[in-house]
């Protein structure tokens, strides 16, 4: 088996893994790369690398998890886990800012991540999805999660994103963390009909996959806005 790892394209520690870069490009991106986990098997991912980079200055990372398409199968958190890690170890990340987002079954996932290793994050985006996890590890981590969907998603609903909301927040009030405090770890966003249709969306689910990577308020919220 071969040994190797790639690190900003110089070959890094021997290691069980290694890297397959793909060899097209949509909207720079590279796609379809693999990282070959000798644990996990093959992790498929697209990645966008700035020209610039050269390993002398730290960047943020930031991860999202898409819907449909096989992505929420058994081992895919894990899958997610170590591509997070591989990237920290063999890419100049600043290491407080570390983002992540799942959207529909991505943000399945991307519960399932948060309950095994919320401290590997800074913050986290759940999108017109679900919670599957459980509550207590990343409320011991204390890992800002943002909750927003359609008050009437066709697929999911509102309810799963109100309990996971409540269940999170009542751990906090538990601990004795005031509303201030709360109010920065936990946000949940309901968004009403209009929200959709004034943007000429007919859908809510499908709706929210283009509109919240493109709301400011959401994405900025995700990328500093919870520390203020």
């Amino acid at each position: 088996e071969t040994e190797r790892m790639e690190e900003g394209g110089e070959l890094g520690e021997r290691d069980s893994s290694y890297v397959t870069e793909g060899t097209e490009n949509y909207r720079d991106f590279v796609v379809d790369s693999v990282l070959h986990s000798h644990e996990l098997g093959d992790i498929h991912y697209c990645v966008f690398i700035p020209d610039g980079y050269d390993g002398g200055k730290a960047y943020s990372l930031y991860i999202t998890l898409p819907g449909y398409q096989g992505l929420y199968f058994q081992g895919s958190a894990r899958k997610t886990i170590a591509l997070t890690e591989y990237f920290l170890e063999h890419y100049n990340v600043q290491r407080e800012q570390v983002y992540i987002s799942g959207y529909s079954g991505g943000g399945e996932t991307l519960s399932l991540v948060l309950d095994r290793r919320p401290e590997l994050y800074t913050a986290a985006l759940m999108c017109s999805s679900r919670w599957d996890g459980g509550y207590q590890t990343i409320a011991g981590a204390k890992t800002p999660v943002y909750f927003v969907t359609g008050e009437s998603d066709e697929y999911y609903g509102s309810e799963p994103f109100d309990r996971a909301y409540r269940e999170i927040r009542s751990l906090y009030e538990a601990e004795g963390l005031s509303e201030t405090e709360i109010d920065r770890f936990v946000v949940l966003d309901i968004k009403p009909a209009d929200y959709f249709t004034d943007k000429g969306m007919k859908n809510q689910h499908g709706g929210g996959a283009g509109l919240f990577s493109r709301d400011s308020d959401i994405m900025g919220w995700l990328f500093g806005e919870h520390e203020s």
